[in-house]
């Protein structure tokens, strides 16, 4: 159901509305979870070293599809709450068309990189044809990814986050049921983790891409547009998106190539220290969930509230996430020291010092400390999206990966292995600080990008 979130409470409303965000994402992250527990348990720690010495790849795609996604969602929300829906329409049908083709050229360019790629991230001969395999088969429906990341962006910009749920919902049961058909009873092996996740990926995004049409059609236009139909692909509204669009694709490649670049320091551990590595970063991408999606939820909040010329709200709405997110991560913060152990059995063996279950305990116990802060940058950032101030998200972004990375490097000539962990919380804290600032200065208030006197 589409909902205004330029009225009521705003800590009421951005929970409620990041509710099923979260929800609908912890049912993503539950495949994927599945996706790792099968392959460990039932095909061995290579294969689950595999698919994650695959993850940073599948993530530059990933990375493209919800950058151009934010673009859509930040536009729509605007131009929502500003109340122009026939040019709402008409930069809905735009970013699906575009984000149909790009995903197609992805596709195509997937698979024939892929083997390059593994390469250059050192990836381990033991490993490397199940994650040629992975990532050939993944890449091959690139096209469902694009347009279920389009779509649930759109979802969310008309204040609708509990049907990108119901999808969810439905195609993490089938993605586990073939899951496990397809790697038990089946053989398949990695193969058929990712036949299962593509197929449960695609049906949802065609069940998402009908009812979304359906839902347009019966919408109706601003009085004065009461009678026009919109375009179905519109430059200006393209401009639009690429406005917000094209920055948030740099901060999620840059997101992928720092993880290719950790991966590659990674890798050069071994793979037993890469299967350890691959379950504690599962348990830490579960739990990053909360952060994620109020961010996001902060973002249409935001972008609906400028549109209707509400700038005050947006503050409120910041202060009422903040204060969420502390709640959460403590939360979570506790459970990760209490049943660290209990949760990674999930994934991999017992183990002492120096196997893969004490590397992914060192991991998680490091880095699940500093959420709160990860919480306040990841806010601060959805705000500024939202505003359309991407040059202040871009550096926020920016200076927390670049810092991962460099320390990372320099400091495993000391460290070793413990430098990856450690340098993910200081990334952080750079990234939080000077967001936070910039949120506090209002400066955001300046980056509208929609007119709120009728001119497109």
């Amino acid at each position: 159901m589409v909902k205004n979130l330029t009225e009521g409470k705003p800590l009421k409303l951005l929970f409620f509305f990041a509710l099923p965000m979260v929800m609908g994402n912890l049912f993503q992250q539950l495949y994927n979870m599945v996706d790792s527990m099968v392959v460990g348990k039932f095909v061995g720690e290579d294969a689950l070293a595999a698919v994650g010495s695959s993850f940073p790849v599948v993530f530059l795609a990933v990375a493209i599809a919800s950058g151009l996604s934010m673009g859509c969602t930040v536009v729509i929300s605007q131009l929502f709450g500003a109340g122009r829906i026939m040019e709402m329409k008409t930069t809905v049908y735009t970013a699906l068309v575009a984000l149909g083709v790009i995903g197609i050229v992805i596709m195509f360019l997937g698979e024939v990189f892929s083997a390059p790629l593994l390469s250059l991230l050192g990836t381990d001969k033991d490993i490397m044809a199940d994650s040629l395999i992975y990532l050939r088969i993944y890449f091959g429906g690139a096209i469902f990814l694009f347009l279920y990341n389009s779509l649930n962006g759109i979802y969310n910009a008309l204040g609708d986050s509990k049907t990108p749920l119901l999808f969810l919902i439905i195609s993490a049961i089938a993605n586990i049921i073939l899951d496990l058909a397809f790697v038990i009873c089946f053989h398949m092996g990695v193969a058929g983790v990712a036949w299962a996740t593509l197929i449960a990926q695609g049906v949802c995004a065609v069940i998402s891409f009908v009812v979304l049409m359906k839902r347009l059609y019966h919408m109706q236009n601003e009085e004065e547009n009461r009678d026009k139909k919109p375009a179905i692909f519109h430059f200006t509204a393209a401009k639009k998106i690429a406005k917000v669009g094209i920055p948030s694709i740099i901060q999620q490649s840059v997101v992928s190539v720092s993880m290719m670049c950790m991966q590659g320091l990674v890798n050069s551990y071994g793979k037993v220290f890469v299967a350890g590595y691959t379950a504690a970063t599962k348990i830490d991408t579960l739990s990053m969930m909360p952060n994620i999606n109020f961010s996001n939820a902060m973002s249409s909040y935001t972008a609906q509230n400028i549109g209707a010329e509400k700038e005050e709200r947006v503050r409120e709405g910041y202060r009422a996430c903040v204060f969420m997110l502390i709640i959460f991560s403590v939360i979570l913060t506790g459970i990760i020291f209490l049943f660290g152990p209990n949760i990674l059995s999930l994934f991999l063996n017992a183990g002492s010092e120096g196997s893969a279950m004490g590397y992914g305990l060192k991991y998680m116990k490091t880095v699940s400390l500093f959420y709160a802060v990860m919480g306040i940058m990841f806010v601060s950032n959805g705000l500024l999206r939202g505003a359309g101030d991407m040059k202040a998200f871009l550096v926020s972004s920016m200076s927390n990966l670049f810092m991962r990375v460099i320390l990372a490097y320099s400091l495993s000539y000391f460290i070793h292995e413990s430098a990856i962990w450690i340098s993910i919380p200081i990334g952080w804290t750079i990234g939080a600080v000077y967001s936070y600032i910039r949120v506090r200065s209002g400066k955001w208030k300046n980056n509208k990008l929609v007119e709120t006197d009728g001119r497109a």
